[in-house]
């Protein structure tokens, strides 16, 4: 899955309705990915494991708690391509995810739970770029 592919599956399963933790958007694409090739829930943890080291940066997290900017990293995520572009141009665009608390932690658990569906068994999942707060060294440094 390349990154086009990527955005254009979290538009296509963004629900039509408020969705603040993005619950429906994480069921939708658990739902979309689970009935595809297992080469697609793998290209979209690549994909979603980028655009969440892209924010993995000082200028968006310094202070908040490990899992906070991780949930709000994801929430700019579930927010789509132009949110996700938007915020890493100006960083004072994720200041608001921050400080409404908005999370999307579902959306973090989307490929192991669609890789669990297809193949029953639990994924030790393994990404060239990892999501975790603070993993972007380049991203962190003179912090």
């Amino acid at each position: 899955m390349n990154e086009n592919a990527f955005w254009q599956l979290i538009d296509e399963c963004t629900p039509s309705t408020p969705d603040p933790d993005a619950e429906h958007l994480s069921a939708g694409l658990t739902e979309h990915l689970s009935a595809g090739p297992l080469a697609t829930v793998i290209g979209f943890a690549e994909q979603l494991a980028w655009a969440l080291y892209q924010l993995d940066r000082k200028e968006y997290g310094y202070g908040l708690s490990s899992d906070s900017f991780l949930y709000t990293r994801a929430a700019v995520v579930a927010a789509g391509r132009e949110a996700h572009e938007a915020t890493l141009r100006d960083p004072r665009l994720f200041a608001r995810y921050a400080r409404d608390l908005t999370w999307a932690e579902g959306l973090l658990y989307v490929p192991d739970e669609a890789y669990r569906r297809i193949t029953g068994e639990e994924w030790d999942r393994s990404t060239q770029y990892s999501y975790e707060s603070y993993s972007n060294t380049a991203g962190w440094a003179n912090a």
